[in-house]
């Protein structure tokens, strides 16, 4: 039960355990990380004994062994070279040299077990378990942004309280609560805080300062800052860093945290055997990726260095066939009443589980002439698939969960607590199940197959069709459908009578697919918006009323998206609120007008206009004079360092100007901005209100004037004004 393992660069290991009465530290002297070499063709027959004799001469190597093992889950065992290595740094490196001591030609041999993350190897190969055994305490450090790029900073905030002063104040502040709280997870708002600290302790004198429980050893640097591309998206990787004894969390550098908690951290530590630290700042991937390892680990499988799976030979037309995405209905453009949303629950991942799709039995030999997938006739074996073991303990766990969740909130006194701790559990669980499909797919999985990632989306298909088609035949009508998700209302031209009730339609289609599709919500109408340069509906923008509540279900317009400024975004709900009550454009106009007034008389708060955009590249990188590029020279001005990926917050002051004067960043004082720019930002939300009732931009604007027109004749003549 060790919340955190820590390396030191004399080899030994520290194992930290949180109990009841404390942390304990125990050390390890004897710890030797191993990988492996066997051959890339299972058909080769290829001699390892000379390759090990080979390292067997090197220092870093501690000792060799041929052992049995399964180069693959397709493969059976083997005879491969097992190398134990000194220390944990040393595993690439010598990896590397594995093409390079042979005498075979380079690609007869493949390494496995190469590229872990420290903790989890260890965890892996010595089975230790880094679930905590005891509530993890914690204590948060942030500094404010003004401050993220001083070597010295002036002000930060210790367990929620700002300390300002000398850096003596600053640190003896962080001492005294590190006393204090004793915490195991320091929870930093950039993990450049560790360094920051070190050197303003060294610079003011204070020798006695530490964040580390280990004596001897402050910090570890663990990786430097980095900029990456993934998806056509750029992000920005901060350095990392590491503490003896205590987790730190990053706040800049975490998904999972971020968007659950530390309940959902924890959840997925126990079942991907990655500790604490390394899964705060570890993506969906390489999460979803650990636990196959673990898979893989209990049945023998080592796991490949670089995945090599070629593609399955297929017939033009089969690829043809093959290569396409789920169904989808195209949304009626309009404003839709009495509308029903069915989901089926976790499609993908259930279609794996229920189908039996998995990168090892997908396209098997034993059944190569069996059709098993809808349109494709690909064969997928009897034997159940390594990833159907993956998958249903987390389908089965977040059902479960989402059951705990409803009774608790049914109770007439639920426990906040425990609905924390539940919802957070949930959607960590969620973002592991929302991968698993892409990854299939995904060219560096190191288990994906792109045969299950086609075969999942054919079997999506034929379900989503026969939804359909038994909706349509109990008197329900079509309105949208999208992948896992079906939009329904009442068809005017069947008679209330001879319409079959919706759950027990839905029951049928789920024992039908074997899928349960569940009653996700009933709205008293739904509006589905066009796209912004055709009248054809856009898949993923639209808004709704829930039925017998003060909520709406919004997605793809402004006030969903992040970039978009507080007050718009208000604004947008409000017209939302008057479209609700009473159906009417002009009604909705009126909100806008009033919003547009209060922006040309002053009236809205600054912070209220704050936009946060993504950084794309760095500044000498663009070629226009944008809004980004200007807060982007304004925070150069400032020493503050922003870098790809990493997002920037400003107001517009003066869009007219493309200097950096256009934009102020957030934190600066800002006396003024831009109400022409602003308004121009309402319309377009307006317009995605409106546009479901055919209303586009230029009518909205031409019915502003219209509207200014009107009140400036009720004062009467121009003269009588003077």
């Amino acid at each position: 039960m060790s919340f955190t393992i820590d390396f030191l660069d004399d080899g030994r290991v520290l194992e930290w355990e949180a109990t009841a009465d404390g942390t304990v530290a125990t050390e390890r002297h004897d710890y030797t990380p191993r990988f492996y070499i066997a051959p890339r063709d299972p058909d080769a027959d290829l001699d390892l004994t000379t390759l090990q004799s080979v390292y067997d001469q090197q220092p870093d190597v501690v000792a060799t062994e041929l052992v049995a093992r399964r180069p693959g889950f397709r493969r059976d065992e083997e005879t491969v070279l097992a190398v134990d290595v000194a220390h944990i740094d040393r595993v690439t490196p010598l990896a590397r040299q594995a093409r390079q001591l042979s005498a075979y030609p380079v690609g007869d041999l493949a390494c496995f077990n190469v590229d872990f993350s420290r903790e989890f190897r260890y965890c892996l190969e010595t089975g230790a378990d880094p679930t905590p055994a005891s509530e993890l305490s914690t204590l948060r450090l942030s500094v404010p942004v003004t401050e993220m790029s001083n070597d010295v900073y002036g002000e930060l905030s210790v367990a929620g309280d700002t300390v300002t002063g000398s850096p003596t104040d600053i640190v003896t502040a962080v001492q005294g609560a590190l006393e204090t709280h004793d915490p195991d997870v320091l929870v930093c708002s950039t993990s450049e805080i560790v360094p920051t600290l070190y050197g303003m302790a060294t610079a003011a004198g204070v020798d006695d300062f530490s964040l580390s429980r280990w004596p001897g050893v402050d910090y570890q640097q663990l990786a430097s800052r980095s900029t990456y591309s993934s998806y056509g998206r750029v992000g920005h990787s901060p350095a990392r860093y590491n503490v003896p004894g205590r987790v730190i969390i990053d706040e800049s550098n975490t998904f999972f945290y971020g968007e659950t908690n530390l309940d959902g951290v924890l959840d997925l530590v126990s079942r991907s055997t990655k500790p604490v630290q390394e899964l705060a700042w570890a993506s969906i991937g390489n999460v979803l990726t650990a636990i196959q390892i673990c898979e893989a680990n209990d049945r023998d499988v080592l796991v490949p260095w670089n995945s090599w799976r070629h593609e399955f030979y297929k017939s033009m037309g089969t690829l043809h066939d093959a290569d396409r995405g789920g169904f989808i209905f195209a949304p009626e453009v309009g404003l839709h009443e009495d509308v029903h949303e069915l989901d089926f629950s976790s499609l993908y991942p259930n279609i794996i589980c229920t189908r039996n799709v998995s990168p090892d039995v997908i396209r098997c030999d034993c059944h190569r002439n069996r059709d098993d997938v809808p349109g494709l006739g690909y064969s997928i074996c009897d034997d159940r698939g390594y990833l159907v073991d993956v998958l249903q303990p987390i389908i089965d766990a977040r059902d479960e969960i989402k059951a705990d969740i409803r009774r608790e909130k049914d109770r007439s006194d639920p426990d906040e607590n425990q609905l924390v701790e539940l919802e957070g559990r949930s959607g960590a669980l969620k973002w592991i199940l929302v991968a698993c499909f892409g990854y299939q797919g995904f060219s560096n999985a190191k288990f994906g197959r792109i045969e299950c990632h086609e075969t999942i989306n054919a079997f999506a298909r034929e379900i989503l069709l026969t939804a359909k088609q038994r909706l349509e035949a109990g008197g329900w009508r079509v309105v949208h459908g999208i992948v896992d998700s079906i939009w329904v209302t009442p068809d005017p031209d069947v008679d209330d009578s001879a319409r079959e009730d919706l759950e027990a339609l839905a029951t049928a289609i789920t024992k039908r697919v074997e899928i349960r599709l569940e009653h996700e919500a009933h709205y008293d109408w739904v509006a589905f918006v066009p796209q912004r340069e055709s009248d054809a509906g856009a898949l993923t923008k639209y808004f709704g009323k829930v039925a017998g509540d003060d909520e709406f279900k919004i997605r793809g317009i402004e006030a969903r998206q992040r970039s978009t400024p507080a007050f718009v975004e208000d604004v947008q709900r409000d017209c939302l609120d008057r479209l609700d009550a009473t159906r009417s454009p002009e009604a909705v106009l009126g909100v806008l007008e009033r919003a547009i007034e209060e922006l040309h008389n002053d009236d809205v708060a600054v912070e209220r206009l704050v936009e946060r955009n993504r950084v794309s590249k760095p500044l000498e990188g663009y070629t226009q004079n944008t809004r980004n590029v200007a807060a982007l020279e304004r925070a150069r001005d400032q020493d503050l360092d922003v870098h790809p990926g990493q997002d920037i917050e400003y107001v517009v002051v003066d869009d007219e100007k493309s200097s950096r004067d256009r934009v102020a960043l957030a934190h600066e004082r800002i006396d003024s901005y831009d109400p022409s720019y602003y308004e121009t930002q309402l319309v377009r939300a307006v317009e995605s209100v409106l546009s479901p009732l055919g209303w586009d931009r230029a009518e909205i604007q031409q019915e502003l004037a219209a509207l200014e027109d009107a009140t400036l004749s009720s004062f009467g003549p121009t003269s009588d004004l003077s």
